[in-house]
């Protein structure tokens, strides 16, 4: 029987590093991950392609598809819905795959509520000086929204006793360490290996 893949949440306040530590992770090569692909209504752009990029939906089929429960979490920014359909995650999970999401706080605290045996892991940074010095360095924002990141973020880090593990992004490499560390022990849990084997059967 194949063992069940793990679902990886992987989260933290807006500039410490999310993507930058997914994609570094993904670079390793010791596992096969599985990337979470999104449900959006944003049009799509040039090149790219639907049920690799994104499974583009019109505004009428997501709103089913939030009726429905079938998403892990959604929400909406600039006039357009994302969100992470669980018909996609369950069949990458009972394949045998490992999965991760890559996503904001709230957007985890609505996945935890549906499936609760996810490994959660909290990405910090090093200390709020550091995180704010990231965000500027982004050149993304002016001043009034980098206090309102800011200011979010010390919300965010008040929800991190949700969470399995929290891991400090010092530097990309340390954190990568951290996180793979964190699933190779998962995936060596007895439970986990009990879950895997075959039932004997009953003479």
């Amino acid at each position: 029987m194949t063992e069940k893949g793990l679902l990886i949440v992987l989260s933290g306040p807006s500039g410490v590093g999310k993507g930058t530590v997914r994609e570094a992770i993904f670079s390793q090569g010791e596992r096969e991950f599985m990337y979470s692909i999104s449900a959006t209504t944003r049009n799509k752009r040039v090149g790219e392609v639907d049920g690799v990029d994104y499974f583009f939906k019109t505004k009428e089929e997501f709103e089913q598809m939030i009726e429905k429960r079938e998403l892990l979490e959604y929400t909406e920014y600039v006039g357009n819905y994302y969100g992470t359909p669980i018909d996609y995650v369950q069949k990458t999970l009972d394949s045998g795959k490992d999965i991760f999401l890559e996503i904001e706080v709230q957007g985890a605290m609505q996945v935890k509520e549906r499936m609760p045996d996810g490994i959660f892991i909290f990405l910090t940074p090093p200390d709020m000086t550091e995180l704010e010095a990231r965000i500027q360095n982004r050149g993304t924002d002016e001043s009034p929204a980098i206090r309102q990141r800011m200011e979010k973020a010390v919300e965010e880090l008040n929800l991190m006793r949700y969470y399995d593990y929290a891991v400090e992004n010092d530097t990309v490499e340390n954190a990568v360490k951290k996180v793979l560390a964190i699933i190779q022990s998962e995936h060596l849990k007895v439970s986990r290996i009990l879950e895997s084997k075959e039932k004997p059967e009953k003479e």
